[in-house]
């Protein structure tokens, strides 16, 4: 008897799809949903790797032209009104600030220092929010798809004890493949999680290194004006 219900259980197809196929409509929906997470989380990946690595060429780039000695008037011009590197538009808040602060006499308003160290403040916020948008998600990704596959695990073993006892059958043909169909819910909350908690931690930490560099230079580019501002 042993020996048929295992040769009945290795009859049964247990591929990916299969299993899929052969899941309740709420495993399936689980399923689904957890796979579309897992989609868009690697979407969100492969974004921020190419933004960041386009932000630090970009920063990498403008700091040899900040720091090569050339007038920071010449520097702005060239930059033009629309500048598009992050550093840019730093530079160019603080820059433009600059400029509204002297008077037509060629004296400078009462405040200026804080004025531009606050035009940069808000040029950084803004990139700020660039460089984080869409972590929050990998970070829900990675704390809620492993409790949404193990719900899609829990109901669809309720569901093969509900069958079990509706026709008394606990041979292994009979269990396996409902067992089956709901382990591989938990396997693809898994699946998802796991990249989205290693990336969000790796991205997260980029992102603040980026951050630091431009607050570094917004310092720096600060005290460059203070010196001026005292003179």
């Amino acid at each position: 008897m042993e020996t048929e219900a295992i040769g009945m259980a290795q009859e049964i197809d247990f591929s990916v799809f299969a299993l899929f196929i052969r899941a309740t409509f709420t495993v399936k929906l689980v399923m689904i949903s957890l796979m579309v997470m897992s989609f868009w989380s690697w979407s969100i990946i492969i974004r921020k790797h190419i933004l960041f690595r386009a932000a630090r060429g970009e920063a990498s780039i403008f700091d040899r032209e900040f720091w090569s000695g050339e007038p920071l008037d010449a520097l702005f011009e060239k930059i033009g009104a629309d500048p598009q590197g992050a550093s840019e538009k730093i530079f160019a808040s603080g820059m433009l600030e600059w400029r509204r602060s002297h008077r037509q006499d060629g004296g400078l308003i009462a405040g200026a220092q804080a004025r531009i160290d606050r035009a940069m403040d808000v040029a950084i916020a803004r990139e700020s929010e660039v460089l984080n948008k869409g972590l929050s998600f990998l970070a829900t990704v990675g704390a809620t798809a492993p409790f949404i596959g193990l719900f899609g695990t829990v109901y669809g073993i309720m569901h093969s004890f509900t069958q079990i006892a509706a026709t008394k059958n606990t041979d292994l043909a009979t269990v396996a493949p409902g067992i089956a169909e709901a382990l591989m819910a938990t396997g693809i909350g898994l699946v998802a999680a796991i990249p989205a908690v290693v990336f969000y931690n790796k991205l997260n930490a980029d992102s603040e290194h980026i951050l630091g560099g431009y607050e570094a230079f917004a310092d720096e580019f600060a005290t460059i004006l203070s010196r001026q501002l005292d003179a």
